[in-house]
């Protein structure tokens, strides 16, 4: 049976078919996995080097720094997680090094890797409609009041997050119910132990800076922002502009693994996250002919929380404050 997406984007997926060749498609599809497990191993060495400076330094200027480039590592866990969810790290697929690598990938940000991947690939079926979509339909703030929003880049974040996970996971057969429930116990145990060992080596005071702070206060931000550069501006008549086209950034293509080419990873899922820099440089004739405009970070900021505009509708055409663009652009 077809998805929702797929009923939906039939023609958008002939215009692609049409701007990008056969060749130049099965290129950007190929896996590399030693680059893969290079990034990897550099987010790895990010996190153990922030937390050793957030360890050695203890004036907040020096160490909460730190603590930002901490917790957005332990968010690109979920970056790659997301790659073992769409079998972009190998040529060949091998159900056991995947599994072992989601798994892996899992622990560090506290979720199930078996939720995470049934929920995300729903998340692609559905997409555009409410309904059949889960990450819309339950995670996505239904009251567009800023308080209520700014919740998400909070340590509120947690029992938002894991309520509407519940709330999808009720409608899942009972084998895969309880290995989630298995994994989540596995990451939980772990989280609470590296929690413990850090507390009862280094005192509390430690455990604040190199935990609680990361992992409560900066994780929810990279997630949010992260997410915010997703779906939340777009055009609901179009399904080519269900997404929101983001700028390629010096700073937040590494600081989010390629995430940030949202749109570029819905129109070919299977590309690996380093490819996605040239799927938006070859398209970029099509999102020129498509009236496609180019977002920032600082700007949908601003839509979403200032100007309070409401996530999956198009904010297209709204007023902004004198200098407001150049803010943004540098954001």
């Amino acid at each position: 049976m077809a998805t929702y997406y797929a009923e939906h984007a039939q023609q958008l997926k002939r215009d692609l078919a049409a701007e990008v060749s056969t060749d130049a498609l099965r290129e950007l599809h190929q896996k590399r996995p030693l680059l893969h497990a290079l990034i990897a191993f550099a987010n790895v060495a990010v996190l153990v080097l922030a937390g050793v400076a957030i360890v050695h330094f203890d004036r907040w200027y020096l160490w909460l720094p730190l603590a930002v480039v901490a917790g957005f590592a332990v968010f690109d866990f979920t970056v790659l997680l997301h790659e073992v969810v769409h079998r972009a790290v190998l040529p060949r697929s091998d159900e056991g090094t995947y599994r072992f690598l989601g798994l892996l990938y899992a622990i560090p940000s506290g979720i199930s890797a078996s939720q995470f991947t049934r929920w995300h690939l729903d998340h692609h079926a559905g997409l555009g409609s409410f309904e059949e979509d889960p990450k819309r339909h339950y995670l996505s703030p239904k009251r567009n009041e800023r308080w209520f929003k700014l919740l998400y880049f909070t340590p509120a974040l947690f029992p938002i997050y894991f309520r509407a996970a519940a709330k999808e996971t009720a409608s899942y057969e009972p084998e895969l119910r309880k290995r989630i429930a298995r994994e989540r116990i596995v990451t939980i145990v772990f989280q609470l132990s590296v929690l413990g060992a850090i507390a009862l080596i280094g005192g509390w005071a430690i455990a604040f800076k190199l935990y609680i702070v990361p992992i409560f206060f900066i994780f929810p931000i990279a997630f949010a922002l992260n997410r915010l550069g997703q779906h939340y501006d777009i055009d609901p008549e179009d399904p080519a502009k269900w997404s929101t086209l983001m700028k390629s950034s010096w700073f937040w293509n590494p600081a989010f693994l390629y995430s940030n080419f949202h749109l570029e990873h819905h129109y070919f899922p299977g590309v690996p996250f380093y490819n996605l820099p040239k799927v938006q440089r070859l398209l970029a004739n099509f999102y020129e002919k498509r009236g496609m405009t180019m977002h920032s970070y600082g700007g949908l900021v601003w839509n979403y929380l200032v100007l309070n505009r409401k996530p999956h509708t198009k904010w297209s055409g709204v007023l902004q404050q004198p200098g407001q663009d150049q803010l943004t652009d540098l954001i």
